[in-house]
């Protein structure tokens, strides 16, 4: 009888991939019910004509967070291409809209375009400006708390690794080339590196 290393467990579920589609179906079940209780509390029309407002604000939401993220976008190039011009470090961008939680305000366009209530009404309440800020602070801590908590080698700590925060003066980890080092046949001298053959 020979023993060997133990069979391999199958990766465990996640939590998410557990309950995800048990959150979904309560969702649709919940707003097919409540169409169904404002229909015999009103009428068809009533819902109908609750159901286009929200798709109809959605659509213009969403437009105008698109038109606010291209301004950004393009606002942040021209200050590029002005500081490369010039020889000159980019000065911050400043990014109208960036305090607004431009993704959420997006978010809360895509929730009054669904078709329900639940989504119409968690659509509106991501309209007002502090519950977007109040929900992009959280998103963020719990982002920076996830990055540090990242095991080295892994993709969350090459993409921590990897963010540059020029505006705020953090640190960034990475690799000084002088031109006025000593030269030698690969490069500068104390690291004599061979060069790259395929």
């Amino acid at each position: 009888m020979t023993t060997g290393a133990p069979p391999p467990q199958a990766p465990r579920r996640s939590r998410a991939r557990t309950f995800l589609p048990l959150g979904i179906a309560v969702w649709l079940v919940l707003e097919i019910w409540l169409l169904t209780v404002v229909a015999d509390a009103t009428n068809g029309l009533t819902v109908l004509l609750l159901l286009v407002g929200g798709a109809v604000l959605g659509v213009a939401v969403i437009k105008k967070a698109g038109r606010r993220a291209f301004a950004n976008l393009t606002s942040t190039f021209q200050q590029a291409q002005a500081a490369a011009q010039s020889g000159t470090a980019p000065a911050p961008a400043d990014r109208k809209g960036a305090g607004d939680r431009n993704g959420f305000l997006m978010l809360g366009g895509l929730l009054l375009l669904l078709p329900g209530l639940i989504s119409d009404a968690a659509g509106l309440l991501l309209l007002v400006p502090p519950v977007r800020a109040a929900l992009g602070r959280a998103a963020e801590k719990a982002v920076a708390r996830r990055m540090a908590a990242a095991p080295p080698g892994s993709l969350q700590d090459a993409f921590q690794q990897a963010r540059i925060h020029r505006p705020d003066g953090k640190v960034v980890p990475g690799e000084v080339v002088r031109d006025d080092a000593p030269q030698g046949p690969y490069g500068p001298t104390g690291r004599q590196r061979p060069p790259l053959t395929p």
